[in-house]
């Protein structure tokens, strides 16, 4: 019997998603810091990346680039210090969907935070 058959579906599935959420984290943060040596640092960059509708929304460049890699560490660091929380308080009837849910959600944000970061690179260039 190896290690990995030892274990149950949850500490697996828990191993597996902590992984690949912390590489998604570091991979966000990354892209996040690159570009934000290249975005201009201005009060409303909604106004710069959509001038037409940029105006009724205002969002400076910090809050636009780091709120998405800050959430998704929150995510990251509660999932690894709150296992066991999260172990029992499952809420479907599966595991796996649990965890396919979470994916979905991380995946999601991952991919708001990389698509803020390059439209703020290209507002930069």
């Amino acid at each position: 019997m190896t290690f990995d058959d030892a274990l149950d579906d949850f500490s697996r599935l828990h191993r597996i998603f902590s992984f690949h959420l912390g590489v998604a984290v570091g991979l966000s943060w990354l892209t996040t810091l690159y570009a934000a040596c290249y975005a201009p640092w201005v009060r409303n960059i909604r106004a710069i990346l959509d001038p037409a509708n940029g105006l009724d929304h205002i969002e400076s460049t910090v809050s636009y680039l780091f709120v998405m890699p800050a959430l998704l560490t929150l995510a990251w660091v509660s999932l690894v210090f709150g296992r066991e929380v999260i172990r029992r308080s499952q809420t479907l009837p599966s595991v796996a969907m649990e965890f396919a849910v979470a994916a979905l959600v991380a995946f999601g944000v991952f991919y708001l935070s990389i698509d803020r970061a390059v439209a703020a690179l290209y507002a930069g260039l």
